[in-house]
């Protein structure tokens, strides 16, 4: 554990009353393995997402902009592009578990920051949810696209049940 879990464990116990939250996921959160790898590194071992429900976050896209040493070479945020759309999961998260996802979107270490998106549910009704991008100052498009991130995101994305042409979209982007 680091000591990110005591700012977390705090800010949960702060946050116990709090009403749930949307949250789109889109990234490794998906892929199972890389998201119990993360648990257990940082001490979540018992947290888990709620089941949730496919999601198309609109007007916005993948982009790798944020070069990342433990993926080793770019991996995914999200641009504002006017009629493209991410696929990921659409979950409520209650209040106290807010916490812990910020941990893993990396918005406690400011590797990341929330934005709101507008996502589409299974039922067509838009929604706002929140996402989590790179910090626009960390942005950068040096060097290559990690190839162990992608395979990440098209597991995860497989697992989810994303559409075929989206995890096709995926393939392309290694």
């Amino acid at each position: 554990m680091d000591n990110h879990f005591k700012i977390v464990t705090a800010s949960r116990e702060r946050e116990k009353d709090a009403p749930p939250r949307r949250y789109f996921g889109y990234s490794t959160v998906l892929d199972r393995r890389a998201f119990d790898e993360w648990k257990n590194q940082h001490g979540y071992q018992a947290f888990e997402l709620p089941a949730g429900v496919i999601g198309e976050a609109l007007d916005v896209d993948l982009v790798f902009d944020f070069p990342s040493r433990f993926w080793a070479g770019r991996v995914a945020g999200l641009a504002d592009r006017s009629g493209a759309s991410v696929f990921g999961r659409l979950y409520e998260i209650a209040g106290a578990d807010w916490p812990i996802v910020e941990h893993k979107e990396g918005a406690v270490t400011g590797m990341c920051v929330p934005r709101e998106v507008r996502v589409r549910a299974p039922d067509g009704e838009v929604v706002t949810a929140t996402a989590f991008t790179t910090r626009p100052e960390r942005a950068s498009m040096d060097g290559p696209v990690s190839g162990p991130f992608v395979a990440a995101l098209l597991r995860g994305a497989e697992a989810a049940g994303l559409p075929a042409d989206y995890l096709e979209r995926i393939r392309r982007s290694a």
